[in-house]
């Protein structure tokens, strides 16, 4: 899911929960993935539809924040 449909999603209430984990294509990487009420997920994707890692997760930290998150669960 896209940044912009992100934002329109979690201000609907569409979003049940946030959750940030470890790339399993790369361990030094983060990437973030939401659930939809309904059950499904989707990762967080860039605009040419590829999932958006990022190596420091204060980076991620700011870019969720700025969806308007307030809220996540890393896993680790």
């Amino acid at each position: 899911m896209k940044r912009e449909q992100v934002r329109d999603r979690h201000a609907a209430g569409h979003i049940s929960a946030t959750h940030v984990i470890q790339n399993p294509a790369d361990p030094g990487e983060w990437i973030v993935f939401f659930k939809k009420s309904a059950g499904r997920s989707f990762f967080l994707v860039d605009d040419q539809d590829e999932v958006e890692a990022f190596s420091r997760l204060d980076d991620l930290i700011e870019t969720i924040r700025g969806l308007g998150i307030k809220f996540a669960e890393i896993h680790m």
